[in-house]
Order: C-alpha cells, then structure tokens, then sequence
C-alpha cells in the first residue's frame, strides 16, 4: 500500500485495552478517527503496519487514555454490545481498491460471513478475489472494519492478521461462528 497522500508526520494516540483475546492496541488522529487496531502479540507486525499505512518514520506515537472515547467503545463491543462498532468513526487510507473493498467490510452485517468472492462481487470486481483478499488482509482497522467477517467459499476461517483462533472467537462472540 502506498504511503499517506499528504508528507506531513502524523501525530497519532495510542491506547491499549485488555481484551478476551490479548491486548488490543488503538490508534487514533486528533479528530477522534481511529486509524489502526492491532494485536502486539503478532510480533513485529503492529511496525509494518504503520510503515505500510502512513510511511516509514511518518508517525510519532503519543500514549493517551481512551482517545475520543474509541477504547471505550471497543470495551463495550468486547462486553456484548455488538452494534457499537456501526457507529466508530474510522479514517484508513489505501488505494482505490483497497478503501472500495474496506468500504463494503463495513457493511456485513454483525452475525454473519462472506466469502472473498461474495466480497470481490459487491465491489463489482468479481474477477479479483485474490486482490480482495490482500487488501483485507492490510486493513489497518481489523475488527471495526471487519475483515474477520469473511471467510473460505467452502466455510474454512482463513488468514487473519491477529491469528485465525482470534478470528474465531470474533466470530464465535458475534454469533457467526464458523
């Protein structure tokens, strides 16, 4: 993915909550965006991520409590409050293709899957499963813009960034369970 339109360096506030999965760490913009979510028990990943998302060396990482209320809400989906992820504002930037197929992430519905053809054929790309399937693979905001939500077209849980036990029981905690 290409870097951030803009050279400025981005300031971003960092959370961390505990989760029923592991340590979840959130990021944010000064507007209340959230702007990553990852797992930091995927080793150097959470790195990668911002380089990739914002551009190597584009970030400076200011600790802060419950940015825009984001860490709260993500307790309360974590809680049982499934519809509270509808309502976070998230600001991710990639390509064209890739911010097409994050967009229609947002819409499956809580509770249910999709296949990457499903995914690739709302997007009006039928054809480019495969490329759908990497650009779900690099959304920056996992959970909120649920990548997890998408599956094998034979039902098997495939790739996720945080590990396929966590995609598991995301989905398992969303009622969808594989």
């Amino acid at each position: 993915m290409p870097p951030r339109k803009s050279r400025e360096k981005l300031e971003l506030l960092v959370d961390r909550i505990a989760t029923p999965t592991g340590e979840m760490v959130l990021m944010a913009d000064r507007d209340g965006n959230l702007r990553m979510i990852e797992w930091p028990d995927q080793g150097s990943r959470l790195q990668r991520q911002l380089d990739r998302q914002f551009g190597k060396g584009m970030v400076t990482l200011v600790p802060a409590r419950d940015p825009g209320g984001l860490s709260s809400a993500m307790r309360r989906y974590f809680k049982g409050d499934l519809s509270v992820l509808d309502k976070l504002p998230v600001k991710a930037e990639g390509t064209p293709f890739q911010e097409s197929v994050w967009k229609a992430l947002r819409k499956i519905k809580c509770g249910t899957t999709i296949s990457y053809a499903e995914l690739a054929r709302r997007i009006g790309r039928p054809k480019a499963v495969r490329a759908v399937g990497l650009a779900n693979g690099q959304n920056p905001v996992g959970v909120v813009v649920p990548c997890h939500r998408v599956i094998g077209s034979n039902g098997s849980l495939t790739g996720y960034g945080g590990g396929l036990p966590r995609k598991k029981w995301l989905l398992e905690h969303e009622g969808a369970a594989p």
